[in-house]
C-alpha cells in the first residue's frame, strides 16, 4: 500500500511557491560565479604585469629608435623616427593604445616595423612545443618516482627518491643544460648539441628537442616529485588509509584508489605552477642549445627597447600560464567534488 513516504518519494520536489525546486542548479551557478571571478582576478593581474613591463622597458637606457638607427643618422631623422613610432608620447597613453588592440589579437608593431603578431606566429610554436613537451616529462616522472616512494615509505627507494630531488630541484636550467651538452654530445657524441631549423624554422630532427627538453624538466620533475611525495604523504594520515593497511588492503590498492584522489588538487596546482617556470626558463635554454624559440627574439626585443614585442611575448605566455591555471582549477574542482 502506499503511504506518504512513497508519495513524497514519486512526487517532484518543489520549491516555497509549490513550483519545481531550482535548488540544484545553485551549486553550478556558484561555480560559474567562482570561476567569472577567477578569470576576471587573472586577467587583471596579467595587465598589471604588462605595465610593468612597459615600464621597465622605458627605464632602460635610449629608446628604440636609438636602438634601430642607421649609422650616420641625424637628429632630425632620430626625431622623425621618434615620432613615427610614438615615442614622442607618454608611456601611458602608448600602453593604453597597445591595450586596447590585444583582444583583437592586434600585438603592435616593432620598432622595425613589422607586425608583432606576425614575428611571434613563427617562433613561438616551436617554444610550446618545447614547454610541452617539457611538462608532459614533468608530470609523467614526478608522477612515477613519488608513487614509488610512496610504496615504501621511510625505505631505501623514499630516501633516495627524497634526496634525489631535493638536489636535483636546486639546480638551474642553465647549469643542466650545459652538464647535459657535456655528456651526451661532447664526450658520447650520442645526441646534437645545437638545433637546426628546416624551411619552415621548426626543428630539422627529433633528436634535437631531447637535449633542450631534459634541461627544462630536470629541475622541475624535482620540484614535483617532492610535492607528489608530500601530497601523498599527507593522505596517507587519514583514518581510513589507516583502517585500509591494518585490514590488510594491498599497498598498491590504497595508492590508486584512496591516495592519489586525494593528493589531485596538490598535484595539479605544482604541475601548473612549473609551466610559468619552464616558460622562463626556456628562454635561457633556447639560447644554450640554438633553439628556434622565443627566447632569441626577446633578447633582441630587450636589445631594440622594442616595449610591444616584450609585452607581447609576456602577453601571450601569459595567457598560456593562465590556461594551465584554470586546467589545474578544473582538475582540482573535480577532485573536490566540484567546488573551484
Amino acid at each position: 500500500m502506499a503511504g506518504p513516504l512513497s508519495r513524497t518519494a514519486t512526487q517532484p520536489a518543489t520549491g516555497p511557491a509549490g513550483g519545481e525546486d531550482l535548488r540544484p542548479a545553485r551549486p553550478v551557478l556558484s561555480g560559474v560565479l567562482r570561476l567569472g571571478g577567477l578569470l576576471a582576478r587573472r586577467a587583471l593581474l596579467l595587465a598589471v604585469l604588462l605595465a610593468t613591463v612597459f615600464a621597465a622597458v622605458e627605464l632602460l637606457p635610449g629608446d628604440a629608435a636609438n636602438a634601430t638607427s642607421e649609422r650616420g643618422e641625424s637628429a632630425a631623422d632620430l626625431a622623425q623616427r621618434r615620432e613615427l613610432l610614438g615615442l614622442d608620447r607618454p608611456v601611458l597613453t602608448r600602453f593604453t593604445d597597445w591595450m586596447t588592440g590585444l583582444p583583437t589579437g592586434d600585438l603592435g608593431t616593432t620598432a622595425r616595423g613589422e607586425s608583432v603578431a606576425d614575428l611571434l606566429s613563427r617562433p613561438f610554436p616551436n617554444t610550446l612545443l618545447l614547454g610541452g613537451l617539457a611538462l608532459l616529462a614533468t608530470l609523467v616522472v614526478s608522477l612515477a618516482l613519488g608513487c614509488w616512494a610512496a610504496l615504501k615509505p621511510g625505505g631505501r627507494a623514499d630516501r633516495a627518491v627524497s634526496a634525489t630531488a631535493t638536489g636535483v630541484l636546486a639546480l638551474p636550467e642553465f647549469v643542466v643544460a650545459v652538464a647535459l651538452v657535456l655528456v651526451f654530445a661532447l664526450w658520447t657524441d650520442w645526441l646534437p648539441a645545437v638545433t637546426l631549423t628546416d624551411a619552415d624554422g621548426s626543428p630539422a630532427s627529433w633528436q634535437m628537442l631531447l637535449l633542450p627538453v631534459l634541461a627544462l624538466a630536470i629541475p622541475q620533475i624535482g620540484w614535483n616529485t617532492r610535492i607528489v611525495r608530500a601530497a601523498l604523504a599527507d593522505e596517507a594520515k587519514a583514518p581510513h588509509v589507516e583502517t585500509a593497511l591494518i585490514d590488510g588492503v594491498a599497498r598498491r590498492r590504497i595508492l590508486v584508489h584512496h591516495l592519489l584522489p586525494g593528493a589531485t588538487p596538490t598535484i595539479a596546482a605544482g604541475v601548473a605552477t612549473s609551466t610559468g617556470m619552464l616558460l622562463g626558463g626556456a628562454v635561457v635554454v633556447e639560447t644554450i642549445f640554438n633553439y628556434p624559440g622565443i627566447g632569441s627574439v626577446l633578447a633582441g626585443a630587450v636589445t631594440d627597447r622594442d616595449s610591444p614585442v616584450v609585452a607581447g611575448v609576456v602577453a601571450i605566455t601569459g595567457a598560456v600560464i593562465t590556461g594551465v591555471f584554470l586546467l589545474a582549477d578544473l582538475v582540482r574542482a573535480w577532485a573536490s567534488g566540484g567546488r573551484i
